[in-house]
């Protein structure tokens, strides 16, 4: 089969690959569609994990399962969470699959969607039946970041109508945070420095935006929402962008951690002081738990949450390494979908 390899620090290639096999418990899925994600770029930077094939935002048909698999038989069409689990843990018995002990990723732990086929271990409970008026384009245009979003809007901050919501960075999380956000009932304010993602913020539901090169963003949020705002989402994952989020907050606030920090180790230096003096909660999210898509994938089979909106561009595989090098020069502009594998 054609696969998208890592080869070594900020480059892959096509190349022709052994077709996978899935273990007995395991299902092998023909990939119509593959975000190209952030995530992925972080291990391109690195060039770990080498020799891998990277994509954890894919969707496809079933090719064939292991004669352990019961609830999925060739021809299903489905979606693979990003995060995969093991079902033994306390945390998977205690509803959180996504924090399991065992953890593994596509991509990252097995290789993954940049190619024709992948095979996902433990099938029973790391794919996910697809609703027949999903179509694998806007399928694949959940991958981690509308799957992090929903979980960390709904789940962790619990956002509620009319609450005001600022969002730093308007790329694929930051988009998916704006959409879910805005059909939640909230009031949204995005914030970038790139003009073309702050009009797909308003084309999402925000119903403000702040170019933050040309405009102070904290002082612009207090202005508009009068004092702060109720939530605040660090959707870049920069220490500048996450200090601003917390600073962004009204008394009480909810910070949201949703983009991985990229600079200066993954640690950040936090105004705890004012955090403690306002009593502002600083909040995390990662992935979802699996049992979360019943209640995710209808809404976009409803049409009342649009992941498709934000795609830029469908795209082939050798198409990926220069969208990867366009990420580190944060000259892109919303999402683009590997559905080519020639």
């Amino acid at each position: 089969m054609k696969a998208l390899v890592l080869v070594d620090k900020q480059r892959c290639e096509v190349r022709n690959v052994q077709d996978p096999t899935p273990d007995k418990d395991g299902i092998l899925i023909k990939v119509m569609a593959n975000g190209v994600c952030r995530s992925d770029w972080h291990m391109w930077m690195h060039g770990q994990p080498a020799n891998r094939i990277l994509g954890h935002e894919f969707s496809g048909v079933v090719e064939e399962v292991g004669k352990d698999v019961t609830h999925f038989k060739k021809g299903d069409r489905v979606i693979v969470p990003f995060t995969n689990s093991d079902g033994t843990c306390p945390h998977c018995l205690g509803g959180k699959s996504h924090l399991c002990d065992s953890r593994t990723s596509p991509g990252a732990n097995y290789d993954g969607g940049y190619a024709e086929y992948v095979a996902v271990p433990k099938g029973n409970r790391n794919v996910i039946h697809l609703p027949e008026e999903m179509n694998f384009l806007d399928a694949s245009a959940l991958g981690c970041r509308f799957m992090t979003a929903y979980h960390g809007l709904v789940d962790r901050v619990q956002v509620l109508p009319g609450e005001w919501v600022a969002v730093y960075g308007c790329g694929g999380l930051g988009l998916s945070l704006i959409n879910i956000a805005t059909a939640m009932g909230a009031n949204v304010i995005g914030v970038d420095i790139n003009d073309a993602n702050l009009e797909l913020a308003m084309q999402m539901g925000a119903i403000y935006t702040i170019n933050s090169r040309v405009t102070k963003p904290i002082k612009a949020i207090m202005e508009i929402t009068k004092g702060g705002a109720d939530v605040s989402v660090d959707a870049l994952g920069h220490s500048e962008t996450c200090v601003n989020s917390i600073r962004s907050l009204k008394k009480d606030g909810r910070h949201l951690q949703g983009g991985i920090i990229s600079n200066e180790g993954g640690n950040v230096s936090i105004p705890v002081n004012e955090m403690l003096s306002k009593e502002i909660r600083f909040i995390s999210t990662y992935g979802m738990p699996v049992h979360r898509f019943s209640s995710l994938l209808p809404l976009v089979a409803q049409g009342k949450l649009t992941p498709g909106k934000m795609v830029n561009r469908e795209v082939s595989l050798s198409d990926v390494n220069s969208l990867f090098e366009g990420m580190s020069q944060n000259a892109l502009t919303g999402t683009f979908v590997v559905t080519k594998f020639e």
